[in-house]
This record gives structure tokens, sequence and C-alpha cells, in this order.
């Protein structure tokens, strides 16, 4: 059966995919080309947008729709028999289940023909000899590093066809201040599937978005109220959940279902799967997709909305809920075996690992939570302290404590912990006042218990607290009692905490000389333990000792190591201040460098916003002075462009930022002068503002002079030093001197 190519609604965020399928056609040797992808993926609308623009490139063209019974049949003599030479495209739409195996005879069968160009739409390929394939996923959806300003989430092409959608439906919809956030939810919920998206705009002539992304989060396939003229799987989340299932054997559902209690993002070894047979036809259709990798496997998901109905279905079963508890139980055994590595060796793969399952870590807390095991809650809790401060869930620690320990019957020595580490979550927001509070009611708990060593890091918290507070001469005394106790015991990672927090006391009262000692041995200790959160804490309060000495070099260079430790466990709570502390330091010591430090303090602004975390009075002073400073110095134009350059980075990108910065020399290295001399004065002058971290639209800007002759001189000055890169670039003019 032969259809007819009407106009379909317009394709957004689908430039890349409709040029490629253009390429793809229009190659001399290529005969079958299938559009993969899952359903509501928009593979009809693509194939049939690509097939109009490429019209007059054949002779004939021609689209069949697979899904009508006995619509294959006759094919090969029903094409024209006079071409001209030219050849003739077919399209063969929705051959799946049923439509596959005659639509791979089909294609078998045209094959003969050196005119006939096939193009078939179809959820998993047709499996024969010449199939060319391009999968079709879903659009992107925004991700954290976008923020939640309409302007940048417009961007993303899931948001893009959400509002054009939302507009159709009421013309009056825009993306505000006010919605912009819950439409960046909702995408994210959909997995930017289009027909879901589409589904979902309808409904905002019903609901306001954060009402909208509130029903969703439960169960996406509420949605429905496709065309009437759509094909009945594109009317509802729920038909095409169905359909997409559809003809799955009997084991492949039964592991579906066991997998769609698990949250995105889930390890294959995690999830018991590494040996597991079954998963390839869930793949093939689309029902278990790849959303990362990591070096010991694969990390996938099932998507919306066949997860929200393969849950449903398990929830109407018998055994629904032993799903969930065998996935509570294996991610409780995860967290307890990570933990005695978190300190030491493999840091940096367990906390990049505990971040990746994060979301499942939480489900089966939550199970845990609801079923009222309050120990193995606890002890789930108390197992992600570390994760959590390095993820920056600092307010989710916090609630998790408190609930766990206010839930209900807990062994005292469980509620004691509990109430000392929501004093680390209180003291890591930016509120030391409620830190005291909660860990002196922790050491009252655990006096009864008569726990010494969690006694001694309860105490070592309470004095770190105590400092923040302002009460460096109480906390001297609990921090001096706290490290000879744990020193006694042998706990040598808390020993280590304790001679950090007690350096930054003694610092507070003036012993600068104590303190650097205290700081050195921590350093030690850290680096025998290859703890690197802990060894960067250490650096970053030795680098601050060494500016107060007027010493910028080894200053920079502890700033710089402590860095990449952070940038190797994906840190967030303790890396905006250690932005700061990068961008201050390079103010001082490389004012040529103000265009980066601007970046690096708005990128640290907006990290420090994500954890919902509060700064020091002094602090803050000090970095309001430095943004002062610069507003001052720079233009406005350089200083406005710079910060939101900066507002837009993600975390690595920061860091890399902050370390692509070149190392400044007290001594001209051996031939500077003469690398300075062989470039003309307008290189130099090109050079430098390279060396300040500016673009070539900004240094064409600077210097009235076109962009391209900027590009041209960046090229000579590569040439005329031996670099590569802008990086070494700016590498060359600090040896300068």
């Amino acid at each position: 059966m032969s259809v007819a190519l009407g106009p379909d609604t317009e394709l957004v965020g689908r430039e890349t995919e409709t040029a490629a399928l253009r390429e793809r056609l229009l190659s001399p040797g290529v005969r079958l080309v299938t559009l993969t992808g899952r359903a509501g993926v928009g593979k009809t609308r693509l194939a049939r947008q690509a097939v109009r623009e490429l019209g007059g490139a054949f002779a004939h063209v021609e689209a069949v729709d697979a899904t009508v019974p006995g619509a294959l049949r006759g094919l090969g003599p029903a094409l024209p028999g006079d071409t001209a030479g030219r050849r003739v495209l077919l399209l063969l739409d929705g051959c799946d289940h049923e439509a596959r195996e005659p639509a791979a005879e089909a294609a078998v069968a045209l094959a003969g023909d050196p005119r006939v160009v096939v193009l078939v739409t179809a959820v998993e390929p047709l499996g024969v000899y010449g199939e060319q394939l391009l999968p079709l996923g879903p659009l992107p959806v925004p991700g954290e590093d976008d923020g939640e300003e309409p302007h940048a989430v417009a961007s993303v092409a899931s948001v893009a066809l959400f509002v054009r959608r939302a507009r159709d439906a009421d013309p009056s919809f825009a993306l505000t201040l006010e919605n912009s956030a819950a439409v960046a939810e909702i995408c994210t919920l959909l997995g930017g599937l289009p027909l879901a998206l589409e589904l979902a705009a309808l409904r905002l002539r019903l609901l306001p978005p954060h009402l909208l992304a509130a029903r969703l989060r439960g169960r996406t396939t509420v949605l429905a109220g496709g065309p009437v003229n759509a094909p009945a799987r594109h009317r509802s989340l729920t038909a095409l959940a169905e359909w997409s299932c559809h003809g799955l054997e009997p084991a492949a559902l039964a592991l579906l279902e066991r997998l769609a209690v698990y949250e995105p993002g889930f390890g294959l070894a995690a999830a018991g799967l590494a040996d597991e047979e079954g998963l390839e036809p869930l793949m093939d259709r689309g029902l278990l997709t790849v959303v990362g990798e990591e070096r010991d496997g694969l990390r996938l998901a099932v998507p919306e909305p066949v997860r929200s109905h393969a849950r449903a279905r398990a929830a109407g079963a018998d055994g629904a809920g032993a799903v969930a508890d065998a996935h509570a139980e294996r991610y409780r055994r995860l967290v307890a075996a990570v933990l005695p590595g978190l300190a030491g060796t493999g840091q940096d793969r367990l906390l990049r690992e505990a971040a990746a399952e994060s979301p499942n870590v939480l489900a089966a807390l939550r199970r845990l939570h609801e079923r009222g095991d309050g120990e193995a809650a606890a002890a789930m809790v108390l197992g992600c302290h570390l994760p959590w401060l390095a993820q920056g869930r600092l307010r989710e620690g916090l609630e998790w404590c408190d609930a766990v320990a206010e839930g209900g019957p807990l062994a005292e020595a469980l509620r004691a912990r509990l109430t000392d580490l929501s004093g680390v979550f209180a003291l890591a927001l930016g509120d030391p006042q409620e830190a005291v509070r909660r860990h002196r009611r922790a050491l009252a708990l655990g006096k009864s218990v008569g726990d010494r060593r969690q006694n001694a890091l309860a105490s070592l918290r309470l004095g770190t607290a105590l400092l923040r507070s302002g009460d460096a001469a109480a906390a001297r005394s609990v921090l001096v009692t706290a490290h000879s106790a744990l020193s006694t015991m042998g706990v040598t990672g808390g020993t280590a905490e304790a001679a950090v927090a007690l350096a930054a006391a003694l610092h507070a009262e003036g012993d600068r000389r104590k303190a650097r000692d205290m700081l050195v041995r921590a350093e030690e200790t850290f680096r025998r333990s290859r703890d690197g959160r802990g060894l960067a804490g250490a650096l970053r309060a030795l680098a601050g000792l060494d500016l107060e000495g007027d010493e910028p070099e080894p200053a920079e260079a502890a700033l710089r190591e402590a860095l990449r430790l952070y940038e190797a466990i994906d840190e967030r709570t303790e890396l905006p201040g250690s932005l700061e502390e990068f961008a201050l330091l390079l103010l001082r010591s490389q004012p040529a460098q103000r265009p980066r430090a601007v970046r690096l303090l708005a990128a640290a602004d907006v990290l420090r916003q994500r954890t919902r975390a509060e700064v020091p009075q002094e602090w803050r002073s000090r970095a309001e002075r430095a943004r002062t400073e610069l507003g001052a110095r720079l233009d406005w134009p350089d200083f406005a462009t710079a910060w939101a350059e900066g507002v837009r980075m993600s975390a690595p990108t920061a860091v890399a930022e902050a370390l692509s910065s070149p190392v400044p020399s007290r001594r001209p290295a051996a031939g500077a002068a003469a690398e300075a001399q062989s470039l003309t004065p307008r290189q130099a002058q090109v050079a430098l503002l390279v060396a300040e971290g500016l673009t070539n639209r900004h240094i064409a800007a600077r210097l009235d002079i076109s962009e391209w002759t900027v590009v041209n001189h960046v090229r000579q000055v590569m040439r005329r030093l031996g670099c590569t890169s802008r990086v070494q670039v700016a590498g060359a003019v600090g040896r300068w001197g």
C-alpha cells in the first residue's frame, strides 16, 4: 500500500540526522539504509522529510506503509520500467514485528535491481546483507550545566520541541524563569522522546508545567490524547509501551520487568548482569539502552515509557515487592563493600562509581526506610558519608540523617553516628552553629554507648565546627584532645584530619610554625594512604600559609595539585572554594590573567549554588572585593563576557580552565627573550592576549582588527614559538618574565 508524503509537523533538533540520511541515500554505492530507533523517536517523520527533500534526485519516489497487511507483496514488478538511468527511492515505513520478515524478503528481492535505493524505518535492523544502519536516538535533554535560565534551557533540542508543540496547543505559552526548571524536568523525565514530549505539551492546556512534572514523576504512561488520525500506538504512552514489548519472549519480558526497578544509569556489575543472557534482544529493540560507559562496563537504562509500563505490570503481579527488596539488598551490600576503600587506594574510581550509582542507592535507601528496616537504612546512610560530600548532596544527606535517626527504634550507637554525620552536612552547608549543636548531641549520645573511637571523631568534628563559628580557643582545646585520642587508637585517617583542623585553629591564634608542622605531617599521612580528598584539603591549607608568607609559587603548585585531585574524584562540595582560591592567586601573581580569574569566580559561584551551601561572610567579602576589582580593571564588555563564559562551565571545564593558566617563573627561561623578539609587535600583542585567555573574537575587538586577521596572527605566533596550542602559547608568554 503506497502512502502520500503529505506535510508533517516541522522537525525540531534533527538537522544533523537529516543531513546524514540525505548523504547516505545519495551515495552511489548505497542500496539499503535502515533508520533504526525506539518507538516514538520520530523515524517516520525524519524519513519522510529526507525523502521530500530528495525527491528531485530520483526518477521515482514511493512510500509504503509496511504495517498494512500485504503491503509489501509484489514491490519489484510495481516499479516503473523507464527511469532514464536515474535511480528509484522506495521508503518501507514501519517494518516491525510481523512486518519485519516480509520487509527483509522484499529488500533482498529488490537488491537485484541496481536502480533501487530502499529506505527502511524499523525498531531493529532487518539483518540482511548490504544493510547500512542509521540509528536515531531521543533528543538531548537539559543537563545540570545548562542551568535554569530560559535562554540556556531553550537551546536544548528536547526543550525546543516541547515549547514549539506547547505553543501549537496554547499560543500564549512562553518559557520563563518561573517555568523553565519544570519544563527541563519534564523533558528529562520523558528522556527526550519526541512523541512523549508532544503528548506532554498538549497537557499544558489543562496543567501548568510544575504540576505536569509532578504527575510524570510517578508514571509517564499517564500521557495520552494523541491525534485521532495517528496510529493507535502513537495516541498514548501506554499503547506505545505495549506495542514496544509486543512479541517478546517470556524470559526477555521477565528480565525487562526485573531491570525496570533500577534507576537509569545502573552498571552491569551492580545489577548482577555480568554473565546475564538475554540483554541483546532488549537492546536491539531499544528497550534497554546504553547511557554511559565506565572502565568496568556499560551503564544502562530501561527508557520511558517502557520503564513505567514494566513497573506497573510488576506491581500488579505477585513478587513485585520481592523485586524491590532484592534491588535494595543488592545496593546495601554494594555500599558496604565500597566503604573500606573510600579513604585510600582506588578512592577516585570508587567515588565516581558511587556517583554513577547514586540514583539506585537512593532508591534502595527509600525502600529500606519504607519497610522499616532502620538498622540497614542507617548503615547505608553512614556508608554514603563521603560519596554524598563529594557529590555535593549536602541537604539530601542532612535530611536522610534526620529521617533515619528519628524514624523509629534504633540502637543508640547508630543514632549517635547519624547525629554526628548530620553535623558534618550542616557545616558543609554553611551553618556552623547548627553543626556545633548536632555534634554536642552526638557526643552526649555516644558517652552512654562508650564508643571511644566514635566519640573522638565526634570531638574532631565539633572542634572543626567551633572553629568555623569563630571560637578558636574552644576549638583548639577540643581538637588537641581529639587528635591525641585518635593517634593513640591508631586511627590514621582521623588523626590526619584532626591535624588539618588543629592546624587551622593554631593558625587562627597566630602560631603559623606549629600549624605548618601539623599540616606537613598530615600531608605525608594522606599521601601514604592515598586519600586524595584529604590530601587536597591539606594542600589548600598549606597554600594559604604560603601566600601569607609571600610565597606564591609553592602556593600555586599546591592549589594545582588540589584541583587535579578534586577532578579525579569529581568533587563538588570543596571544588568551588578551591577555584576561588586559585582565581585570587592569579590576581595576585599574574594580573594578565584577569579574564581567566573572572571565569573561575563565576564558575565557582554557580557550582556552589548547586550544592545550596553558604560561605563564611569573610570569604564572601574577599570574593566580592575581587569581583569589584576585576570589574574596575577590565572593560565592562570583557568582564561581562568572561563572567557569562564562566557561568556556563561544567566542573571539569572549570578545573581545566584553571590548570591551563601559564605557570609563572621568576627567571626567564633560556631563549625566552629570543622567543619574544622573534615576533612582530602586533604578534606579541596577540600572544599576550591569548595568554590572558581571550578568544579570537575578543582579541579582534580589543585590537580593532578583523577576527580573520587574529586567526592569521595566532597561527604565525604558534609557528614562530614552536607551539601547537593556545595553552602552549600562554606558557611561552609566561616565560618572558
